[in-house]
Parts: structure tokens; C-alpha cells; sequence
């Protein structure tokens, strides 16, 4: 049988089984980015390089790397460091990343962590340089802060606008809980601007490098109670703080409650029973209405403060996924109606113990707390404490 033209042979060989990659399949030869990961590889070499160098690595460093990506920050790390732990969600991610150094000397000195760095109990490390999912930002930040022994620095990339509030000052508009306990913990600092076209494939928001250094040691307070302060202190940021403490009749019922256990376990006995009928009831619901446009509000909320930001659906303030140590010990929900109910001594005896501490030993009370600094919340949680005014 006579052999096909060459021409034929060729075309014959360009089967739909043979099918030549383009120049942009070439591109998506490894796998599709996943957005909903926060999968945005950092491409631009000045910037990866601009995040190590900011690190100031010594060559006896162990470095905490959260979501590599395709490596390009760690490469740079490994040419600095003595190890590089590298914690990676995705497993395609894990491997490509593996790959990049395998058969190198520097193959040897990475370690990959597939799983979620929130979930996962991370070894020792001296130094942490992030390119952020930005889905975890908020409990990424405390559990660095958690970790004992504190790392000696942090260099994080996040968006742009959870960055701000993170070092926002007091009479900021992204001034908020975050901002006081971001820097309760730690000195944040900005370092650089980074644009959204720097990535593959661009986020949809602006990124921000910031530097976080933990104090070391950390403050002698307790998370908790500070927490706790701040969450009635920012449940309306914009008002004053007599309001946020005296105008809503379920902060004050929770935090009768909290003394009623705190005289229990100090033996202090307490005169229980209804109140006088001269006492602050009437006017109390009356400031409740006031304050809050007749809503009834009742438990602590969140998102109280309409401070949420577009950053692909992560509240910025949302702490619930975070480690022991910075969780919140209780909330309390009142019943429906319960802050119409008659209020007794013990109840008055605390509304007293706190309008003592707002007007007459700190004089905070009709100061918003977007404008108090952290001497201000100190002070309060101080003079609270010594009256037998708890918030866990």
C-alpha cells in the first residue's frame, strides 16, 4: 500500500488526539486557581522580595510560612533562613510548592503542612511572612498572637482595609475592637502598598503589608475581661459610653449576673429583693427606648456596628474561630421582654457601681469609645474589677 503525502502524514498526525497546546493553555497546564480559597499568587518578584527582606531573617531562623502557593515567597525564604515550615490547605498547592525545590539542598530545609493552619497545632517557629487568604485574616492575626512563645516578628499581607483597622488610632473611622486588641497584644506597623494587579489571578481589593511584633512579654490582663469590656464598649461605637453601659438593660442584667458569681465565690453576702419604688426603673427603660429607637435589643451582638467591609464575606470582627485562649467565655441572651421585668437591689447596686466608675472616677462617660485610647479602656477595666464588676 502506497505510504499517504507527507502533507497528509502531517495533518494526519495533528488528530484531535494530538491537539497542540496554546500559549494559554500552557498557562492553565497545572490547575485553575481557586478565589474562594483566597488562592491569588503573589507574581510580581520585587514585591516577594520586598516582604522578605522586611523580615530581617537570620540564617538561624525558622520560618512560619502561611499559604505558599506556587513558592515564590519561598524560594526567597530559604535562601535566608535555616528552615521554612510551609502550611498549605490545598494539596495541588502542597505538591507544586514541594516540586518547585525537590532535589535542591534547599528541598531539604522545607517543611509542608497540608491542612488549615487555624485548625492545626503549629510547631516552633521564629519568624511568620504570610500572603494571607483573606478569609482568615482576623483569626490568623490572634493566633499568632496566642502562640507561646510569641514570634519575634510577623510580616502579613492583607486587605487593605482589615490592615487599616488593625493600626487605626483612636478618632479614626476604622477605628474598632480589632484596633484595641490587635494593639493590645502587639505593635503594628504598615510597610507597603500592594496592587491588585501584583497577583494571579487579581483579587477583587487592595492588599496592605503590615509588620505585627508581639509584646514580650504579653500584657498581665486577662483576655477575657478585656474582650469582654470592649465588646460593650463598641456595641455602638459612635455613641457615648454611658449610653452603651446604662441605656441598654441587657448589658447591665449580664452584668449582674457576672457579680452575682463573683460575690459568691468572695463570700461577699448580698441584700436581694425588689427595688425601692423611687428607684431607676421607669427612667432606665426610658433610655433604653431613647437610645436605641424603641428597638429591643437584648445579648451582645456583634455586628451591632455596621463596620463590616467587602472583603468576599468575612466579618472582619468575627472571632469565633479562635483559640482558647482568646475566646470569649460566655454571651448572654435575655428572653424576649426580660428588660421590661421590675429590676431588684441587685440590679441597681450594680447600675450604680458602674455610673460610679463613668462619672465620677474616670469621667469616660460621655466619651464615645471611637475616641478612648487604650489608657482609657485600661483605667475602666481597672476601677470596674475593684468594684466587683466583671465581664466573663
Amino acid at each position: 500500500m502506497p505510504k499517504a503525502p507527507a502533507h497528509k502524514r502531517a495533518s494526519s498526525a495533528a488528530s484531535p488526539y494530538s491537539k497542540p497546546a496554546s500559549k494559554a493553555g500552557g498557562s492553565n497546564a497545572i490547575f485553575k486557581m481557586n478565589t474562594d480559597l483566597g488562592q491569588h499568587v503573589l507574581k510580581n518578584p520585587g514585591v516577594a522580595q520586598a516582604i522578605v527582606d522586611k523580615a530581617d531573617l537570620k540564617q538561624s531562623d525558622i520560618v512560619l510560612e502561611v499559604g505558599p502557593g506556587s513558592g515564590n515567597l519561598t524560594v526567597r525564604i530559604l535562601e535566608r533562613a535555616k528552615k521554612c515550615i510551609a502550611v498549605e490547605l490545598d494539596p495541588r498547592m502542597a505538591a507544586e510548592v514541594t516540586k518547585r525545590v525537590q532535589g535542591t539542598p534547599a528541598g531539604k530545609r522545607l517543611d509542608v503542612l497540608l491542612g488549615d493552619v487555624i485548625k492545626t497545632d503549629l510547631p516552633y517557629f521564629d519568624v511568620c511572612i504570610s500572603n494571607t487568604p483573606y478569609q482568615i485574616s482576623s483569626p490568623l492575626t490572634f493566633k499568632l498572637l496566642a502562640t507561646t512563645p510569641a514570634p519575634r516578628v510577623c510580616i502579613l499581607m492583607f486587605q487593605r482595609e482589615f490592615a487599616l483597622r488593625l493600626f487605626a488610632k483612636p478618632g479614626d473611622k476604622l477605628y474598632s475592637r480589632l484596633s484595641v486588641n490587635a494593639q493590645m497584644w502587639a505593635k503594628i506597623d504598615h510597610i507597603m502598598k500592594v496592587g491588585k494587579n501584583n497577583f494571579k489571578p487579581p483579587p477583587a481589593v487592595e492588599s496592605s503589608v503590615i509588620r505585627m511584633v508581639p509584646k514580650n512579654p504579653r500584657p498581665n490582663i486577662s483576655y477575657d475581661e478585656w474582650d469582654g469590656l470592649l465588646r460593650i464598649c463598641f456595641v455602638r461605637k459612635n455613641k457615648m459610653l454611658r449610653s452603651n453601659f446604662l441605656g441598654t438593660t441587657s448589658v447591665l442584667s449580664l452584668l449582674e449576673i457576672n457579680y452575682r458569681t463573683y460575690c459568691a465565690q468572695n463570700d461577699i453576702p448580698l441584700e436581694d429583693g425588689p427595688a425601692e419604688a423611687n428607684g431607676t426603673n421607669g427612667p432606665d427603660v426610658l433610655m433604653e427606648v431613647e437610645n436605641h429607637n424603641g428597638d429591643t435589643w437584648t445579648g451582645l451582638d456583634d455586628h451591632a456596628e455596621d463596620e463590616d467591609l467587602d472583603d468576599g464575606g468575612m466579618d472582619l470582627d468575627d472571632e469565633d474561630d479562635l483559640p482558647a485562649f482568646f475566646k470569649e467565655e460566655s454571651k448572654l441572651k435575655l428572653p424576649k421582654g426580660a428588660n421590661r421585668k421590675k429590676k431588684g437591689k441587685v440590679h441597681e447596686l450594680v447600675r450604680e457601681k458602674v455610673r460610679l466608675v463613668l462619672e465620677d472616677k474616670t469621667q469616660l462617660a460621655d466619651k464615645r469609645a471611637r475616641m478612648c485610647d487604650e489608657g482609657d479602656f485600661l483605667k475602666l477595666l481597672y476601677l470596674f474589677n475593684q468594684e466587683g464588676i466583671h465581664f466573663t
